[in-house]
């Protein structure tokens, strides 16, 4: 996988097969000309301080790159769904305390508060002068220290629905021009970087075989593909809609009665409640298949940009690839099939 793809060319005849772009890797110092990318291939990156709040990603460089590969999409569009979804203050916080330079440092301070507690704590026992217990308390925190970050790393290896499900409009709207995007941490010394994935990913093949693959379900295990299309769901906060008739009834009320010396219409606040949103309603197998490869891509191209993809045993839809492709990946982690395609590590 190269992950300093860049494209470098096109010819005018308004179609992705007829893209001519560059592969170098910089190891190797190599030229590679390729005449049509393979299914995911990095095409190109984009990297922009998070520590920073006033820097970004590069816009109008990325304009010019997809124009390059074929992508003729409306600046203004992408754009905007980028910004709702990862250029907002609050997304970029919440990336920057799950970043791993973040969790490097709670590990850290886990640790030295564990080491403490338990050294103190040893202390107060008879056989804690001794120089055994310090290394038993050295060797216990480590050992808790190491089952919290294997957690956390576990945990980031399942899709995120602060991250990777906001990118699903931009992912919507990309793949119909063969590409997906995801998002990843790195560190560049003292400082959090976040990386913009573009990956070639023609969807045809992988919609079809989701499709029957869900439309099978559907015929014998309807009940399970429905319990397991229930876990993807957020909780968005709507506001409640008055009854208008109430609220008539409630003004003629206060106006037969005195007027409050202090205005109750500027002190009123609109009820909000959680409400719990699908994101795979019920509909046609090539619709929820459709939707289940725009929501997964953006967690799909975060895993494969960094390794953590398994090995798949049977071929799928990535060409020269030992890690599964799109569909392979959602039908063993959501949709639970009983015959898994993938080996561990």
């Amino acid at each position: 996988m190269a992950q300093n793809s860049q494209a470098a060319g096109t010819e005018q005849k308004g179609s992705l097969s007829s893209i001519l772009y560059w592969k170098s890797d910089l190891k190797e110092g190599s030229l590679q000309w390729v005449k049509e990318p393979l299914n995911g291939q990095v095409l190109m990156v984009l990297s922009m301080d998070n520590n920073c709040s006033a820097t970004s990603f590069d816009m109008e460089l990325c304009t010019e790159k997809l124009k390059s590969l074929g992508v003729q999409v409306a600046a203004d569009q992408w754009r905007r769904l980028l910004q709702d979804a990862v250029l907002k203050p609050e997304v970029r916080r919440y990336m920057f305390y799950n970043s791993r330079a973040f969790q490097i440092a709670v590990a850290v301070v886990f640790y030295v508060s564990l080491w403490t507690n338990m050294y103190s704590t040893v202390q107060l026992c008879s056989f804690g002068r001794y120089w055994e217990a310090s290394v038993l308390v050295t060797l216990a925190a480590v050992v808790v220290t190491v089952a919290v970050i294997l957690v956390i790393d576990r945990r980031q290896r399942k899709i995120n629905m602060n991250t990777d499900v906001r990118l699903a409009a931009l992912n919507e709207l990309l793949i119909k021009h063969s590409l997906i995007l995801g998002i990843t941490d790195a560190l560049d010394g003292p400082h959090n970087v976040l990386q913009l994935w573009f990956v070639h990913f023609s969807p045809e093949h992988c919609l079809q075989t989701l499709a029957a693959h869900i439309r099978d379900l559907q015929r014998t295990q309807e009940s399970g593909l429905r319990h397991s299309l229930d876990q993807l769901c957020v909780v968005l906060e709507a506001v409640v809609q008055p009854d208008p008739r109430l609220e008539e009834e409630q003004e003629e009320e206060a106006s037969r009665e005195e007027s409050p010396l202090l205005s109750t219409a500027a002190n009123k606040e609109p009820v909000t409640c959680n409400e719990l949103l699908h994101l795979i309603p019920e509909g046609p197998p090539e619709v929820m298949a459709q939707q289940l490869l725009v929501i997964f891509s953006g967690c799909y191209v975060r895993l494969l940009v960094t390794g953590q993809l398994p090995r798949a045993v049977a071929g799928g839809h990535l060409e020269q690839s030992s890690v599964p492709c799109l569909c392979q990946f959602i039908q063993t982690t959501t949709l639970n099939t009983h015959q898994s395609c993938f080996m561990g590590r």
